[in-house]
């Protein structure tokens, strides 16, 4: 085994806290190549795709990267800001306003990254500049409000296979989940109850995540049960009724039966019933994207009106709405607890004294 170089070190230079923000991913550019490039990044991953390796290669390989890319890139350039990918947009301006609200807080100086679990910047990448800070101890928090193993697990795989490459490695704590964070649950409820101020209340509020093929939960996995949580919790901060909110899944892939109801089949009957409006919010999510941003908003309303259905509003993810980053700072600031604020000027210079002391070079 042969390890990264470590980066330079001096004797008395501060011990730092780092906090890593991991998020899904995105391509570079809603292009066919970059978008090829992500998928086959992402859909390889065994975590994401439980299909025997040698059967999956070659759906993969000789199908959906030579058939998907195109239309993905197209539903990309739809929703693509002046910025850059919704998601890398929104999950940067996290990184730098967690960092204001932390630095207030605490008056600690903490460094924050951001990383992507597929495409840039990369996991690895951010692990680097951590260490290049100093930083001996780091937070990690993926971005996922309940947890899955084909995202919040898969996240944490690529963290420790890129600590195996280190000689010197940090200590690491992990944040499983906050899908029943009493913060992140009354951010959900202000974003709502804000857009219904403005925009009026609807006849029903379906709260729409993430699916996973079916057989994930009956192998153990507890996401379908978490967004349940999640779904209870934030009606009742809401105080809605049974009858004025539904729980859905979106993001049907292949022909196999994943977690139900399916949040196409639950528009079209609602619109069928011609429901008078609709509004849907995506609680597994924190930052707007293509799923949120293309397949709900846009998608999502032609199904519901095709069908018979009134109007149709989507309702914004947290994004950088300041009660959601109250809520991360406040997730953060918990399991931060014992890794003491770093040691003061002049605690530093006895240290530096010290080592030179003993012999350690300057």
């Amino acid at each position: 085994m042969s390890y990264a170089n470590e980066p330079a070190f001096t004797h008395g230079t501060p011990e730092r806290t780092g906090i890593l923000l991991i998020n899904l991913g995105t391509p570079d550019a809603p292009q066919t190549g970059p978008v090829r490039a992500y998928l086959k990044q992402f859909l390889s991953d065994p975590r994401v795709v439980e299909i025997p390796k040698a059967v999956w290669w070659f759906i993969l390989n000789g199908i959906i990267l030579n058939t998907r890319p195109k239309k993905s890139a197209a539903k990309y350039a739809s929703i693509w800001l002046k910025e850059g990918s919704p998601l890398r947009v929104y999950t940067a301006k996290q990184a730098v306003l967690l960092e204001g609200y932390l630095s207030q807080r605490t008056k600690s100086d903490y460094v924050i990254e951001y990383a992507m679990r597929y495409g840039k910047p990369s996991i690895g990448d951010a692990l680097t500049k951590l260490k290049a800070q100093n930083c001996q101890r780091i937070l990690l928090l993926p971005l996922y409000p309940q947890y899955a193993a084909s995202t919040t697990a898969t996240a944490l795989d690529e963290v420790f296979a890129a600590l195996l490459k280190m000689r010197n490695v940090p200590a690491i704590r992990t944040i499983k989940h906050f899908h029943d964070h009493p913060g992140y649950i009354n951010a959900l409820a202000k974003n709502i109850r804000d857009y219904w101020t403005l925009h009026g209340r609807p006849n029903v509020l379906l709260m729409s995540f993430h699916g996973l093929p079916r057989y994930t939960l009956d192998k153990g996995d507890p996401y379908h049960c978490e967004c349940h949580k999640t779904a209870r919790l934030l009606a009742e901060a809401l105080q809605l009724k049974p009858e004025q909110y539904r729980v859905s899944f979106q993001s049907r892939f292949g022909r196999a039966e994943w977690l139900k109801p399916y949040t196409t089949a639950t528009l079209q009957e609602l619109g069928q019933q011609k429901t008078p409006r609709v509004d849907v919010v995506c609680p597994g999510f924190v930052s707007d994207c293509l799923e949120t941003l293309e397949e709900i908003a846009m998608e999502g309303k032609e199904d519901f009106q095709h069908a018979g259905g009134g109007d149709y509003h989507y309702i914004p993810c947290l994004n950088d709405r300041n009660e959601w980053i109250h809520a991360l700072t406040d997730l953060v600031t918990e399991n931060l607890h014992g890794w003491l604020p770093e040691k003061n000027p002049a605690e530093q210079e006895q240290s530096r004294l010290r080592a030179h002391a003993l012999g350690a070079k300057q």
